[in-house]
């Protein structure tokens, strides 16, 4: 059975649980991979009741040896590997510490580096995917997020760099830009007033930003994408 790794897996009603729950409806065992245990047995009970195969996996993606156990767990067939995790980290930075902007690099560009270095490690000799989600703050900075902008920016050159280095190797690279606010459970029940005001209208669909993954991960070699944008109707870009 072919295997896909989801890293940065939070609550069901979220990106990282949605993008579990569709690849393994496709047929592959998903290591179910991120922080708190209790929301990854989560998932992989979705998953086992619809009839598909899912394991969780608790790791840190900041973590070198965290990462390379994962990587382990996947074996040979290891077939897609996905670097959801992130982190949204608001400040001025005359007032930001040196400690606060060093995690958000970290998490959303460190942490991608030893997951994207793992992966195309496995895929030597024989090709898979890679895919890294990003965010309006890969592409441009914005008062306030300079410490998320730098961070997501750099995961996104690190991407690009990765795709044309690695793909006459046979390993696709993709880089899926989501911007905006999405549709799921952080929003809803992390900042419910924002929701409101902003209404379904101007939340991107879960399933919609998914089937950009699976896109990407379905395109045959001769016509590969490295980067995909998704928005809703209503965001200003």
């Amino acid at each position: 059975m072919s295997v896909a790794i989801v890293s940065g897996v939070g609550p069901l009603d979220g990106l990282g649980a949605q993008l579990c729950v569709r690849f393994a409806s496709l047929g592959l065992h998903v290591l179910v991979a991120g922080r708190t245990a209790s929301k990854l047995q989560e998932v992989v009970d979705d998953i086992a009741a619809a009839g598909g195969s899912a394991a969780a996996v608790v790791a840190d993606s900041a973590s070198e040896a965290d990462t390379e156990r994962l990587f382990d767990l996947a074996g040979d067939d290891l077939t897609l590997a996905i670097y959801n995790t992130g982190n949204n980290t608001p400040g001025k930075i005359i007032d930001m510490s040196a400690d606060y902007f060093e995690n958000s690099w970290r998490v959303c560009c460190f942490g991608g580096f030893l997951f994207g270095r793992a992966a195309v490690q496995r895929y030597a000799g024989r090709g898979g995917t890679l895919l890294f989600t990003g965010a309006s703050a890969s592409l441009r900075g914005k008062a306030n997020f300079g410490a998320f902008n730098s961070a997501k920016a750099g995961l996104r050159t690190l991407a690009q760099a990765m795709a044309k280095e690695y793909g006459r190797d046979g390993v696709h690279v993709g880089h899926v830009v989501v911007d905006g606010p999405i549709g799921g459970e952080k929003i809803k029940a992390g900042l419910p007033e924002y929701a409101a005001k902003i209404g379904d209208e101007g939340m991107i669909d879960i399933g919609g930003i998914v089937d950009g993954y699976v896109y990407l991960y379905q395109q045959p070699r001769r016509a590969w994408s490295f980067e995909l944008d998704v928005r809703t109707s209503q965001e200003k870009w």
